[in-house]
């Protein structure tokens, strides 16, 4: 079993711009590619989850999402970097689905596809979903400040799970942690 890293896309891995339906809207964030290059070269496998209601609110269908996603996938492998699975749920907040974050049924269907540890994963985005879903799933979370995540960053912080400007000091703290928890040779 691998373990995995389960990231959000809007906030996270390219800028929210809200309800994002086209892919010339798609700006990556700075630094994510290499930032995700370096969670690959580790052994992380790296999937997307993501939550995307502006598909049952009727602003845009399901096929909007696989063009952005598409966007989002050729600008990383031009920079060398491959997601390993795309999951998004198009339900809105209040339909009480199992795939809407903090809801994991997104994670465990790339666990199961993908034969992921989800115990040695962890969950990086930029809303309090994320970490909720990391709890559920008994993976690790952090909170990146991209996005959304600078209006909850306190709230997270004081429930003890770390904080990280963007994604690129995010993978700082995953990579030492793992470092950390390597046996001393």
């Amino acid at each position: 079993m691998k373990p995995a890293v389960f990231l959000d896309r809007d906030g996270t891995l390219i800028e929210d711009v809200g309800y994002l339906a086209t892919p010339d809207g798609v700006r990556v964030i700075p630094g994510v590619p290499d930032a995700l290059r370096r969670l690959a070269g580790a052994g992380f496998a790296l999937v997307v989850v993501s939550n995307q209601s502006g598909v049952g609110r009727g602003l845009f269908p399901l096929e909007a999402v696989a063009a952005v996603n598409a966007e989002v996938a050729r600008r990383f492998a031009a920079a060398g970097v491959t997601i390993d699975a795309w999951h998004c749920c198009p339900h809105l907040p209040d339909e009480g689905c199992a795939c809407r974050k903090p809801g994991t049924q997104l994670h465990r269907e790339a666990a199961a596809a993908l034969d992921l540890d989800l115990g040695a994963s962890w969950c990086i985005g930029d809303r309090p979903g994320d970490v909720d879903a990391a709890r559920a799933l008994a993976a690790r979370a952090i909170l990146v400040c991209t996005g959304e995540g600078r209006h909850h960053a306190e709230a997270v912080r004081a429930a003890g799970v770390p904080v990280a400007a963007d994604l690129p000091a995010a993978v700082e703290l995953v990579l030492g942690a793992e470092t950390a928890q390597r046996p001393s040779q």
